[in-house]
C-alpha cells in the first residue's frame, strides 16, 4: 500500500481586509482520518480548509509552520499539493463566470492532469478512467453534454469526479452537498464509500444530514479559532441534527427595526376574484438546443405562494430563469406577466421583481462593495449602471443591518463566504420593495441560525402580500405560508398537494 500525506498546521493564521480570518490554528492531520468541519457563516470553514490544501498562505508571524509529510519526510508545497482534491462552490462558480464549457469527459480528465482547462490530450488508460467515473456517479446520460448546460446538483456531481479521477490523498470538500437531490447525494456517498480505506477527507458542511457515512471525527471552527478536535460520536450526531433543525439566534433589536421599514403591505391588495400575476400557456423552454420543459400550461394567481420541486436536472433553475426574463419560452408558447403588455421592456419588468439563484452568485464576483451589491437590486443589475442616490444607500444600510453584514459593507463579494454572500443576495432582492420573488435554493450554504431567520423573513413577507415562488431541494427550506406546489418530471410539470408532493 502507497504511503499517504499528512499535514500539520501550529500557530498558522490568516489575515484578510485587516483581521484574522484565521487564528492561531493548530491540526494534526493523519492519513486516513475523515473529518467533518462545522461552523457558522463567515466561521473560517473555507479558509481554513484552502489553507490545508496550499492555496492560501499563512499570514507571517513568525510562529506559524505548515508542513506536509510522507511516510516520515516533509514534502515540498507543490508536491503536496497534487494529493490534495478540493471541491467547493467557488470552483465550480469559476467554470460558469469565465465560460469554460468543457464536454463531460473532459472536464473530469483535467482532474487527471491537475489542470482547469483541457491543455494534454487524453491517452486511452485516462479515457478509460474518466468512463468508469461518469459510470459509477450515473452520469452516463450527461456523457455527451457539456458543463454548463448540466443543472447545479450535476455540475457538483461532475466536480466530484473531476476531484476523484486521479489517486488523491486528501478530498476537501467545502459545502458539497449543497444543490443535489436525494439520488445525487446517494450517488456522492458511494463514491467517497468506493474509496473509503485509501481515502482521507475533510467535509465542511452547516446540516447533520450533510455528513457523509464513514466521518470520524469533529472539528469546529467560530470566529476563525478551531475548537479541539473531537470524535463524532452518535450522541454527537444526535445533537447537530437537533441545532440544525430550527434553532436560530433571535434578530437583533437593529434588525427587527429595518425589516419593519423594509417590508411593507401591498396597497394594491383587495377582494374578489384573484389576479393573474404570471400564466405560462402551451411553453417549450429550450437551454443550449435542448428541450428542458414542454407544453407547460401553468398560471400564478394573487395570494398564492409556490414551492417548484423536482430532481437535480428537471428544470426548476431554468423555469425561474423563464419568469425572470432571462429565457424565452419557445415560438407558439406564451408568457404573460400581469402590468407587462406586450412589447415592454424586460429591464421595466426586472425592476418589479427579486431573484436570488446560485447562477446569479456566480456572476457576482465584480469589483463592487457589499453595499453597492444589496443597491443594484433597485437597477436590476449585476453591479452599477448608474450612481447610488440617498435612497438607494438608505434602503441598502437597512437590509444589511437585517442580515446582520453591516460591519462587511465595505468589503468585495470575494472576500465574503459562500452564506454570506447568499445573504447579501437575498437583501439585494429585497432592496427594491419587489411584489415577486423567485428563490432558487434560497437557503443554500445558510447556517442553522440564519436558515430559520430567512424562513421567518418570507414568511412576514408573504402576509405583507410579496408572492413568493422557490425552489427547493429539503422541503424543511419551505417557510410556512407556501399553498401550491410545482412538481417537475420528464419535461413535464404536475400541480400537487404540498403535503403530498415533499
Amino acid at each position: 500500500m502507497r504511503a499517504r500525506l499528512g499535514v500539520s498546521l501550529r500557530s498558522v493564521g490568516v489575515r484578510r481586509g485587516g483581521r484574522w480570518v484565521l487564528a492561531d490554528i493548530t491540526l494534526e492531520l493523519r492519513p486516513g482520518e475523515r473529518w467533518a468541519l462545522l461552523g457558522h457563516n463567515g466561521a473560517g470553514k473555507t479558509q481554513l480548509l484552502k489553507l490545508i490544501a496550499g492555496d492560501v498562505w499563512p499570514t507571517p508571524t513568525g510562529r506559524e509552520q505548515r508542513t506536509y509529510t510522507l511516510a516520515g519526510e516533509t514534502l515540498a508545497l507543490d508536491e503536496a499539493k497534487e494529493r490534495i482534491g478540493y471541491v467547493g462552490a467557488e470552483l465550480q462558480d469559476k467554470y460558469l463566470r469565465y465560460g469554460w464549457d468543457l464536454p463531460l469527459e473532459d472536464l473530469i480528465a483535467t482532474g487527471l492532469h491537475r489542470t482547469e482547462l483541457k491543455l494534454a490530450p487524453v491517452s486511452r488508460a485516462e479515457r478509460r478512467r474518466v468512463r468508469m467515473l461518469i459510470a459509477r456517479c450515473g452520469l452516463e446520460r450527461l456523457a455527451g453534454r457539456r458543463f454548463t448546460t448540466l443543472s447545479y446538483g450535476e455540475q457538483r456531481l461532475a466536480l466530484l469526479a473531476r476531484a476523484l479521477a486521479p489517486d488523491h490523498d486528501w478530498l476537501l470538500l467545502d459545502e458539497p452537498y449543497n444543490g443535489l437531490d436525494a439520488q445525487i447525494r446517494a450517488r456522492f456517498d458511494r463514491l467517497l464509500g468506493a474509496g473509503a480505506r485509501s481515502l482521507s477527507w475533510i467535509v465542511a458542511a452547516h446540516r447533520a444530514a450533510d455528513i457523509p457515512k464513514g466521518t470520524r471525527g469533529l472539528l469546529e471552527i467560530e470566529a476563525g479559532r478551531l475548537r479541539a478536535p473531537r470524535p463524532l460520536a452518535r450522541a454527537t450526531l444526535a445533537s447537530l441534527r437537533r441545532v440544525a433543525g430550527e434553532a436560530a439566534a433571535a434578530p437583533s433589536r437593529r434588525g427587527r427595526l429595518a425589516a419593519r421599514r423594509g417590508v411593507r403591505r401591498d396597497p394594491g391588495r383587495r377582494r374578489g376574484a384573484p389576479q393573474v400575476l404570471l400564466q405560462l400557456c402551451r411553453a417549450d423552454i429550450y437551454v443550449g438546443g435542448r428541450r428542458v420543459l414542454r407544453d407547460l400550461d401553468w398560471t400564478v394567481h394573487a395570494g398564492e405562494h409556490w414551492a417548484i420541486l423536482g430532481a437535480n436536472g428537471a428544470g426548476k433553475s431554468t423555469l425561474l430563469r423563464v419568469l425572470y426574463g432571462d429565457i424565452a419560452p419557445a415560438f407558439g408558447g406564451c408568457l404573460m406577466r400581469q402590468g407587462q403588455p406586450p412589447g415592454t421592456p424586460i429591464d421595466a419588468w426586472k425592476r418589479r421583481v427579486g431573484y436570488v439563484s446560485p447562477q446569479l452568485q456566480s456572476d457576482y464576483r465584480i469589483e463592487v462593495s457589499l453595499l453597492e451589491l444589496v443597491a443594484s437590486g433597485s437597477h436590476a443589475s449585476i453591479g452599477l449602471v448608474d450612481a447610488l442616490d440617498a435612497a438607494d444607500r438608505t434602503r441598502a444600510r437597512r437590509w444589511l443591518a437585517f442580515f446582520g453584514l453591516t460591519r462587511w459593507s465595505l468589503r468585495r463579494p470575494r472576500e465574503l463566504s459562500y452564506g454570506q454572500l447568499r445573504r447579501a443576495l437575498m437583501a439585494r432582492a429585497l432592496c427594491a420593495g419587489a411584489r415577486l420573488l423567485l428563490l432558487d435554493e434560497p437557503l443554500t450554504g445558510l447556517d442553522a441560525p440564519q436558515r430559520a431567520r430567512m424562513k421567518r423573513l418570507l414568511e412576514r413577507l408573504m402576509r405583507s402580500g410579496v408572492t413568493v415562488i422557490m425552489a427547493v431541494h429539503h422541503p424543511e427550506d419551505l417557510p410556512g405560508g407556501i399553498t401550491h406546489a410545482l412538481r417537475l418530471e420528464r419535461q413535464r410539470a404536475h400541480v400537487n398537494d404540498l403535503h403530498s408532493a415533499n
